[in-house]
């Protein structure tokens, strides 16, 4: 009697993890688009570290980000926020979900198309309103009109968020579809790139 090996097939995630190879796969979009929960997911799945960068500047600065922002303002935050991601993209691979200003941000985005392979979350207006008017914390929603400054947002950041490496739609849809959407976006970016 003989064994027989069975060849399986490599699941998407591991097919993804081996694209990768060293690169960071970074997801970049605006508040509630998804990115630590769809993050996690896609961690779990390339059997990579996943790190949230609101996190780690929590962290780092043992100060919450609504505190960073009233205590030292925007423009103080983004440049902590740049140092942080500079020394993410230097170890990977890993999953790391950036907040929602750090890809705008001309040094930032240039840390993360060095070390990182950038998947933008686009989602539209009443996806990402349902997601973050349940929660109090982002300091750029304390406004008279939150929703107008969440429009504003995107009007402003979509165009940048559109130059990431590849788009996946964010919507009223389990996480586990959207992660698996990323893989099979990041597979199908890698593979156009090697095919050139």
């Amino acid at each position: 009697m003989t064994d027989t090996i069975l060849h399986l097939a490599p699941s998407p995630g591991e097919r993804a993890k081996a694209a990768l190879g060293r690169r960071n796969l970074v997801l970049v979009g605006l508040m509630g688009a998804g990115k630590s929960a769809i993050g996690r997911i896609v961690a779990q799945q390339l059997g990579l570290p996943f790190i949230d960068t609101d996190t780690e500047i929590e962290r780092v600065s043992r100060m919450t980000i609504p505190e960073l922002f009233a205590a030292y303002g925007e423009e103080e935050f983004r440049a902590l926020e740049t140092r942080v991601i500079k020394r993410l993209m230097r170890s990977g691979p890993r999953v790391v979900s950036t907040g929602g200003g750090a890809f705008i941000n001309d040094k930032t985005r240039k840390q993360i198309e060095r070390g990182g392979l950038s998947v933008w979350l686009n989602a539209d207006l009443e996806v990402l309103w349902e997601r973050v008017n349940k929660r109090d914390h982002r300091p750029l929603l304390k406004t008279e009109n939150p929703k107008q400054t969440l429009k504003d947002l995107m009007d402003k950041r979509y165009p940048i968020y559109a130059l990431a490496d590849v788009t996946v739609q964010s919507r009223d849809e389990r996480k586990e579809v959207i992660a698996g959407e990323v893989l099979a976006a990041v597979i199908d970016h890698i593979g156009k790139d090697e095919r050139k």
